[in-house]
């Protein structure tokens, strides 16, 4: 844990294990270094060991993780390995994403689909499954997704990827339904962005307060982010 706050006017954060899907986004490492600030033990998650490497020249206190995250079974190996060495984790962060997208309808390929079902929804899908109970048996579980304001609107251009957005929101929505009946002390949160680039200090500061309201006032929500 980074010698955070402590004491009655720390964050309510401090002290949580909260890991991070997709950790080396510009949004994660934001994330990532806000968490550790506010004394929260920080589980960063990515694809590509170098770039988790450079993630922890930045956060020197978070424990990293290679994993595909679209692969259910090292999902679930990783879960274990996590839990064995850091405990139950608090809160799942999910930064998994990418855009695919243009030439109207005619041009929602179906390599694009793949790559947007596979990084938006599956890893979402799987990350929360292999998750979950530690979530539930959390005193403080948090869930938070980005997506994105074409869930609203969308256009022929971005079909695949307002599908595939829309599909993570309803996902998201079932876990936090899932909350409510058996965990009023966890929360799903869906924060919304047209573009993250440049949002990455305000979402570091919207997950960072996640755990200082309670659970049942932010849970199933959609927080439009804007600078």
């Amino acid at each position: 844990m980074a010698d955070g706050p402590t004491g009655p006017s720390a964050p309510a954060v401090a002290g949580r294990t909260v890991l991070i899907a997709g950790a080396t986004s510009a949004a994660g490492l934001a994330v990532a270094a806000a968490l550790s600030a506010a004394g929260a033990r920080v589980i960063a998650v990515g694809s590509n060991a170098e770039r988790l490497a450079g993630l922890r020249d930045r956060v020197t206190d978070a424990a990293t993780y290679v994993c595909d995250l679209g692969d259910f079974s090292a999902v679930t190996a990783l879960a274990a390995t996590v839990k064995a060495e850091h405990g139950p984790i608090d809160g799942l962060v999910h930064l998994v994403g990418g855009w695919r997208g243009g030439g109207g309808l005619a041009g929602q390929t179906d390599e694009d689909w793949a790559f947007l079902h596979g990084h938006v929804l599956t890893t979402l899908r799987n990350t929360t499954r292999a998750f979950n109970q530690d979530l539930l048996a959390s005193p403080a579980g948090r869930l938070a997704i980005v997506s994105s304001v074409s869930v609203d609107k969308p256009a022929p251009g971005g079909a695949n990827y307002a599908a595939a957005k829309a599909a993570a929101e309803t996902w998201t929505r079932a876990v936090g339904q899932g909350f409510a009946k058996a965990a009023p002390d966890a929360a799903a949160v869906i924060f919304v962005v047209r573009a993250l680039e440049g949002l990455e200090p305000e979402l570091a500061t919207a997950v960072v307060g996640l755990w200082d309201a309670p659970a049942a006032s932010v849970n199933n929500t959609r927080v439009p982010l804007a600078a």
